[in-house]
């Protein structure tokens, strides 16, 4: 297993599915599952019954992870890009595939 090209902090564009188009940061990655956490994009709505925890019950919004193939790093117009790993200095740092640029991280 590879390591991932997306990491937590990163701005991503979703590609595809309910929420294409949509931009977000990556809140949370799973490198071993190969999905990511985007906030405000793949939400599910859970209805939860009152309990002694939660008395007032109602609906649960929570962001389910997504699939890296399905989300892309946004460069700073907004548009996706894919990246690559190159050593500069020394360093393996990832590279905006269309700008070009390092991505810090």
């Amino acid at each position: 297993m590879s390591a991932l090209k997306i990491k937590k902090g990163d701005r991503v564009v979703v590609l595809s599915g309910k929420d294409k188009g949509k931009t977000g940061e990556v809140t949370k990655a799973f490198p071993k599952e190969a999905k990511v956490i985007v906030s405000g994009v793949n939400v599910s709505t859970r209805h939860r019954k009152p309990s002694q925890a939660n008395p007032q019950g109602g609906l649960e919004r929570v962001e389910a992870p997504l699939h890296v193939s399905k989300v892309a790093i946004a460069t700073a117009d907004g548009k996706p890009t894919r990246v690559r790993f190159e050593v500069k200095d020394g360093k393996k740092v990832r590279v905006a595939v269309k700008t070009g640029e390092t991505i810090n991280g």
